[in-house]
């Protein structure tokens, strides 16, 4: 079985499909193809494994079991019936059905979802003579199904909780990035390991872990476990050693040109203590600063990338209405030379920082529309007087 070419599909936040498909292809993935929100691969079991492990960008991994057409949920029951469900994973596995779809003409996609459940339990019952629970909490064996206006396709999660579940971070502070967000703005940054890299508003320090476990090598699933686990046919031998390879190639725990700061002190506190969680805290400077005052952490410049608040409420956002030009101004006095990037869904920032954006990305934080602006910072060329 795990000599078979299997397929796969990568979910991820939408914005991040290319740079997904990128670290697919470097891991080894074939008939990579990029769709809204993911991407489908093919390739061995060991890939799947390697995947978990090492992707910064993905969400989940999941393996495509099945794929028919259908007109209703009786359509859909028998094609997850069909599927011997016994040989996959054990009874005493607890399960979880989750259904999405686009354009599909069925009304209710909790039934489907039962349907699916339905099918599952009917497979073991009529092979074993038991039935596996449903846990929607911490489920060990994750079905997902989606649905095209005439494809059902069906899933089985290999990855469990879902990747950017680092298990570094102990604590957060308000709103913080998930970890495969971050780590997919610092590549779309075009940031280079020898690069100073500053979070002036870092939070809980996410960008600054992320960045810090890429130019280190540190896997970033080597500290959890996953799905792939629990289900049937799990090579562990094969597994000890793909660990034991990406633990051989990390770099030695060193000091880095990484720097945070931020300007309240029990945001500090918290990121301290991610820091020290992930094992970091001798690579990465931190301090307490506010960017409007402070200095560049080093003169020769570098990428600076931030998630600066969105002004959710209306005093916010006359607060930020008064920052975001002051913020272009001492960015242009006192980081010439850096690469500027923010992270904001309020897109207020662009007209109101008087600066020229060399590149807007549109990503999804969730469902929230962001864009990540870029700024090439040039003393005394980037103000746009004509939005001043």
């Amino acid at each position: 079985m795990m000599k078979q070419t299997f397929h796969f599909f990568a979910t991820c936040p939408r914005g991040l499909e290319a740079a997904l498909s990128d670290e697919l292809v470097a891991l080894g993935g074939n008939a990579v193809k990029l769709t809204d929100g993911g991407v489908a691969f093919t390739g061995e079991w060991a890939l799947m494994m390697r995947a978990n492990l090492h992707s910064r960008i993905a969400s989940r991994i999941l393996w495509r079991i099945v794929e028919r057409s259908y007109k209703d949920e009786g359509d859909i029951y028998k094609t997850a019936r069909g599927i011997d469900w016994p040989e996959l994973f054990d009874v005493s596995c607890t399960i979880k059905v989750n259904v999405t779809a686009i354009k599909s003409p069925l009304r209710s996609l909790d039934f489907v979802s039962l349907k699916i459940k339905d099918a599952v339990c009917d497979a073991f019952r009529a092979k074993v003579e038991e039935r596996p629970s449903v846990d929607t909490a911490n489920p060990d064996i994750r079905i997902h199904a989606f649905l095209t206006d005439r494809q059902a396709l069906i899933y089985l999660d290999t990855s469990g909780d879902a990747l950017f579940k680092r298990g570094y971070r102990k604590a957060t502070g308000e709103a913080p990035l998930r970890e495969n967000l971050a780590a997919g703005i610092i590549k779309l940054t075009g940031w280079k390991y020898d690069e100073p890299l500053f979070d002036p508003m870092c939070g809980s320090g996410t960008f600054l872990i992320e960045a810090a476990m890429m130019a280190l090598n540190i896997a970033p699933g080597g500290r959890r476990q996953f799905a792939f686990e629990k289900i049937a046919h799990f090579d562990s031998v094969r597994w000890e050693q793909i660990k034991a390879n990406a633990l051989a190639a990390e770099l030695p725990r060193q000091p880095l040109a990484i720097y945070g700061s931020d300007i309240e002190p029990g945001a500090l506190h918290i990121c301290h203590g991610n820091l020290v969680a992930a094992g970091l805290e001798q690579c990465i400077t931190l301090e307490e600063a506010d960017l409007l005052e402070s200095e560049a952490p080093l003169a020769q410049g570098g990428v600076l990338v931030t998630n600066p608040p969105y002004g959710i409420r209306l005093e916010e956002q006359e607060t930020l209405a008064v920052l975001y030009p002051l913020l272009g101004h001492a960015l242009k006095q006192r980081y010439a030379g850096w690469r500027a990037y923010f992270f904001t869904a309020d897109l207020r920032l662009a007209k109101m920082i008087r600066l020229s954006a060399s590149r807007r990305t549109v990503l999804f934080n969730g469902a929230l529309e962001c864009r990540l602006f870029e700024y090439k910072l040039v003393a005394g060329s980037n103000r746009k007087e004509s939005e001043a």
